[in-house]
Formats: structure tokens, C-alpha cells, sequence
């Protein structure tokens, strides 16, 4: 996992892609012309390690600079007067997400024709950057996030929903740009599609409105929406609200510079110079935790009875985004803890271990990354007197873990590129 999280390191893969020889941006191979001034933008988890990254690679060039962060995760941000460092709510967005997405937006209108603005994205920038359309308060922006939040939806259907309710996602903060935007993006997104990470504020958006209509109507969203963006939404199917961007814009490039699929390369590296097996599974698993523990689960059992689809000593590893649909009242924890819950009746009585995390180090609003688990799991938590099932239920994999100490404490990893899970089987009983 250590190493998986090493190779995602989002201040190495700025580093990896930029570099300035005193005329020049060079990203990835393609230069660019910075001899105007130079603004940094910066929004996500991972924003101050990115952004200490350009600081150190611009040194004094960058002429002013916002950084838009969850809170806990500013400690390293650059220590520049001229870099103005905020700390916002995330999953659920607050008052310094939208003042973060209001400066952000004044800071792009600064930028001029022969100005570069570099924007550094990463995941949570959803959340975390934000100003609503004309017309819909903080509040039902936030009780919006809340019900797709717990619908069920895939971070990609939040996204197009989001993206039609504000003013800078969908491509709308580059329309505002006279200069160069240059947009370096660690996806945390299943597949790494450009439009869904952070929900797309520099690249085209491919959905519309009525995209959006559909996904609140097919999650039975749409009823319990605020007024404000139902009303909103029905402008914009009425022809009489903006669109996302449809189009390339000429003075716009986007680079994705790290991913989950990174992130699982590296750790499967790791695992054959240890001497075992290893295999990527999928980079793209997606669906409700319990049931995607139960498919890999499946596999290790595979694995570890047969000898298929490879002979231990064996390392399974499988990246994506899996989600818990809530309905009703419901406990604490995560999708990575509830995937390691729902995992540990699958693999009961093996010789085998699963660690499933999220690469930020925050499993849902809790302080636990995810949760490791291995064939005595389930034997040590009905002893505890957990109803595993009762738990999987209501959703309180954080408690039943922690019963059992099969709780992963990871802190802030200052990096997020989706989930991960790594399942490890060694040879013997």
C-alpha cells in the first residue's frame, strides 16, 4: 500500500511533468510561453502538495496564487505571502468552499491575453471549489451534494449534476480566462475521464441538462430537490440557462499527470519484487462495496483453494470507486471499510489478508483510510458479538471494525487517486 500511495505522490508527479527554463512552461514534452505573469490555482486534496511542487519550480515567477483545500490538509502549502491558502468542508461542501471558488474565479478574470494561469485539480475539487449558479444558495447547493451523496450515484453521474448547478465546473472557469490555462490534473475518477474529475472546471463537458434530469430522476433525487435548483435545472432544459462547455477552447490544455492506474502498476511491482505473483484485476471497479467485495472476495478464494487464475504465493490488486447506497438511518464508516466487512464472510477460514483503502487516507466521514481484514476476521467479530450482517445492514462497518482492530489509520496522505485493494496469499494453510 506504501508504495502503491509513494508512486501517486502528487508533488513527484507535478515535478515528473513541469519544469520552466526562464522562457518557457514545459509540460509533458510541450512548451508554452510564460513571459507574461504567471497565477497558480490549486483545488483538491492533494492542492498543496501540487502546489508546493510549481513553487518550487517557478521559485519567484508565480505573481499570485489560491489554494483551495480540506481542512487538516494545509500544513504543507506553500509558505508564500503572494499564495492565499484556504481550508474548505469536503464531502460536503461549506462557506470557504464557496469563497475559495469565488477568489478562484477573481483570480482567473486577472489573468490576461499573454498570462498563464496553472490550475492543478485533484480529487475532492467538487466539493471543495464551488459558487453556484445565480439564484441557488450555499444551502441548496449543500442539500443537494447531501442527496446525491447518499443516493447511490457514481462519482461521474454527482459530477454531471454538479457541474449544471454551477458556475465554474463544465468548463465555465476557462471560458473566463483572456490567457493561457494550463491544467494539471491528478484523476481520482474510474477511467480518468477529463470532464468527471473535480467536475471538469477547464475541459468540455460531453453531458447537459437533461443528463442531469435523468440522473435525479432515476436516483429519486429530483422530487426532494431544493426549489432553487429544480428551478434551475428546468431553465436550462428550457433552453433559457448557459450550457457546460461544448467546445475545445484554443488557449486551453489538460494534462493528467497521476492515477489510481499508477498507483496499482507500483504496487504490483512491489509485490513481484517480494517475490509473489501478482496481478491487476481491474483498474475501473466500480458498484456497491459489499457486492464488489464479494467478486474479488470470489477470486482470493480462487486463488487460494485452486491455484487460479495464478499459483500462490499470490497478490491480487484492484482499483476504483465503490460506493454505499444509504437508505433510512444509518451507522458510521465508509465504502473501503464496508467493502473489508463485507469481504472478511467471503474469505473466512483462508489463508489470506485484504486491505482496502482509500489513497487520501479518508474513508467517508470518518478518521479510517478503510479496513484490513484476513480469515479469522469474521470468527473474531462474532466472538465480539457482532452481527456482521445487521452491521453491513445499516451500514456501521467503522464500529464492527474497530471492535476487532481491522480499522486502517492511514492520517492525510496528501494524494487521492480512487480506492485500492490488495489481497495477499501466501503459500501453506
Amino acid at each position: 500500500m506504501n508504495t502503491a500511495l509513494e508512486a501517486a505522490d502528487p508533488y513527484e508527479a507535478v515535478k515528473r511533468s513541469l519544469s520552466f527554463d526562464g522562457k518557457d512552461l514545459v509540460v509533458k514534452g510541450q512548451r508554452f510561453g510564460a513571459r507574461g505573469r504567471i497565477y497558480l490555482l490549486a483545488f483538491g486534496k492533494a492542492a498543496c502538495a501540487m502546489a508546493n511542487a510549481v513553487a518550487d519550480v517557478l521559485v519567484e515567477r508565480i505573481e499570485e496564487g489560491v489554494v483551495v483545500t480540506k481542512y487538516g490538509y494545509a500544513e504543507n502549502c506553500p509558505p508564500n505571502p503572494r499564495i492565499k491558502v484556504i481550508e474548505a468542508g469536503h464531502p460536503i461542501p461549506d462557506e470557504n468552499s464557496l469563497l475559495g471558488g469565488k477568489l478562484g474565479l477573481e483570480l482567473a478574470r486577472r489573468v490576461g491575453p499573454s498570462d498563464v494561469l496553472l490550475v492543478l485539480i485533484s480529487g475532492g475539487g467538487s466539493a471543495l471549489f464551488l459558487l453556484p449558479e445565480d439564484g441557488i444558495s450555499l444551502e441548496d447547493k449543500i442539500k443537494t451534494n447531501e442527496l446525491l451523496l447518499k443516493s447511490g450515484a457514481r462519482i461521474y453521474e454527482i459530477n454531471t449534476v454538479r457541474k449544471h448547478i454551477s458556475a465554474v465546473k463544465g468548463g465555465k472557469l476557462a471560458k473566463k480566462v483572456k490567457g493561457t490555462v494550463i491544467s494539471l490534473i491528478l484523476s481520482d475518477v474510474v477511467g480518468d475521464p477529463l470532464e468527471a474529475i473535480a467536475s471538469g472546471p477547464t475541459v468540455k463537458d460531453p453531458t447537459t441538462f437533461q443528463d442531469a434530469y435523468r440522473i435525479l430522476e432515476l436516483y429519486n433525487v429530483w422530487e426532494k430537490l431544493p426549489e432553487s435548483v429544480r428551478r434551475h435545472i428546468e431553465r436550462g432544459l428550457n433552453g433559457e440557462a448557459e450550457e457546460t462547455l461544448k467546445e475545445d477552447l484554443p488557449n486551453v490544455r489538460n494534462f493528467i499527470v497521476g492515477s489510481g492506474t499508477i498507483a496499482c502498476e507500483a504496487a504490483k511491482k512491489k509485490a513481484e519484487e517480494l517475490g509473489f505473483n501478482a496481478v491487476i484485476l481491474t483498474t475501473t471497479l466500480e458498484g456497491e462495496a459489499r457486492e464488489a467485495a464479494l467478486t474479488i472476495g470470489s477470486i482470493v478464494r480462487e486463488v487460494a483453494e485452486h491455484d487460479r487464475p495464478l499459483r500462490k504465493p499470490a497478490v491480487l490488486i484492484a482499483g476504483g470507486e465503490w460506493t454505499v447506497t444509504i437508505t433510512g438511518k444509518a451507522g458510521l464508516g465508509g465504502p473501503n471499510q464496508e467493502f473489508a466487512l463485507s469481504i472478511a464472510r467471503k474469505i473466512a477460514g483462508l489463508n489470506a489478508v485484504v486491505l482496502a483503502v482509500d489513497t487520501d487516507g479518508t474513508d467517508g466521514p470518518t478518521d479510517a483510510a478503510g479496513g484490513i481484514v484476513d480469515g479469522k476476521t469474521l470468527e473474531r467479530l462474532e466472538k465480539a458479538g457482532i452481527d456482521v450482517e445487521e452491521a453491513l445492514k445499516i451500514h456501521d462497518a467503522y464500529y464492527a471494525l474497530e471492535k476487532v482492530g481491522a480499522l486502517l489509520k492511514t492520517g492525510p496522505t496528501g494524494t487521492n487517486v480512487n480506492s485500492l485493494v490488495i489481497a495477499v496469499i501466501p503459500k501453506g494453510l
